[in-house]
C-alpha cells in the first residue's frame, strides 16, 4: 500500500529535510516515527529537499507499507511519536489502481514557496527563526516590477547554488510577487521545480533592488549573464516556507496547498 502525507515542519532545528547519519533531518524524524506505527522500516519520499532552517507548510511525501492502518493512525499515532516542530496535517491511501503512478516528487507538476520578511529598524525577537529580517525600508513597486520578469521559463543560473545537482538550470515560474503585508513583505513563487538556492538568492536580488541599489532592470541583467557570482548573497533561510505541490487531481489528495498568514 502507497500512503501519502502532508507534513508541516519548523526546519530550524533541523539540517534539512535529508537523511543524514546522524539523524539530524526532518526526514529522520519523520521515518523514527513511521515506523513505530508500521511495525517495519520506513523509507519516505518528498516532493521537494528544504534546507536546513527552511520550513514547510505543506510538504507532500509518500512511503510503501503492508501494514494496514486506519488512515488516522497515520495522523495521530505518528504525531504522538514526533517531535513537537513536526506534524502530519493528512494521510491517504493511493488508489490500488494509480499506486505506480503517484509519487511524491516525480508525480508533482509546480512546487509552491512564500518567503516571509520581516522590515523594520530592530531585529525581532519572536520570529527570529520563522522570517528573515531587513532593517532599511524596501520600494515595494520596484522589488514587484523587478519579480515580474522571472515569470516564465528562464534559464536561472544566476541564481542557482554551486553544488546544485539539477540537471538543467531552466525552469519555468508561473507565480512571483511581492506582496507588501503589516510590518513587512510576503515574497511568493510558484513553478514547475526550483533549483537549489533560487528562491533565497531570488529574494536576496529583490531585496537589494528593493533599498535601491539598483534598478528593478537588473533583474533582467543578472538572468542574462547566467552568472551566480554577479548576485547578491544568498538571503536567510528562516523565512522561507514550502506552501505547496501540484498534482493530478485524480490521486484525490486533500488540499495541497496552504499560505502564510502571519503578517496579514
Amino acid at each position: 500500500m502507497r500512503v501519502a502525507l502532508a507534513i508541516e515542519y519548523n526546519g530550524a532545528s533541523y539540517c534539512g529535510w535529508q537523511s543524514q547519519p546522524n539523524g539530524c533531518s526532518v526526514q529522520d524524524a519523520l521515518e523514527s516515527a513511521l515506523q513505530e506505527i508500521a511495525r517495519h522500516p520506513v523509507r519516505v519520499h518528498a516532493a521537494g529537499r528544504t534546507d536546513t532552517g527552511v520550513h514547510a507548510l505543506s510538504q507532500i511525501i509518500h512511503f510503501d507499507t503492508e501494514t494496514k492502518r486506519h488512515e488516522s493512525a497515520w495522523i495521530r499515532g505518528v504525531n504522538a511519536k514526533l517531535p513537537e516542530s513536526v506534524r502530519v496535517l493528512w494521510s491517504k491511501s493511493i488508489s490500488e489502481s494509480l499506486e505506480d503512478e503517484f509519487h511524491a516528487r516525480f508525480s508533482a507538476y509546480q512546487r509552491s514557496y512564500q518567503y516571509l520578511l520581516i522590515n523594520q529598524s530592530t531585529k525581532p525577537a519572536l520570529m527570529a527563526d520563522r522570517a528573515g529580517w531587513f532593517h532599511h525600508s524596501l520600494h515595494a513597486d520596484n522589488m514587484q516590477l523587478a519579480a515580474s520578469y522571472l515569470r516564465g521559463e528562464h534559464d536561472f543560473s544566476a541564481f542557482r547554488a554551486a553544488d546544485c545537482q539539477a540537471k538543467s538550470p531552466i525552469k519555468e515560474l508561473h507565480i512571483a510577487e511581492v506582496k507588501p503585508v503589516n510590518g513587512g513583505f510576503i515574497f511568493e513563487f510558484t513553478a514547475n521545480a526550483f533549483l537549489q538556492h533560487q528562491v533565497r538568492n531570488m529574494v536576496g536580488a529583490l531585496i537589494y533592488i528593493g533599498k535601491g541599489k539598483y534598478s528593478p532592470a537588473y533583474m533582467q541583467e543578472l538572468m542574462a549573464s547566467k552568472n551566480r557570482t554577479l548576485s547578491p548573497p544568498t538571503f536567510s533561510p528562516y523565512g522561507l516556507y514550502l506552501t505547496g505541490v501540484g498534482y493530478d487531481k485524480k490521486f484525490e489528495l486533500p488540499s495541497t496547498q496552504r499560505n502564510l498568514t502571519v503578517l496579514t
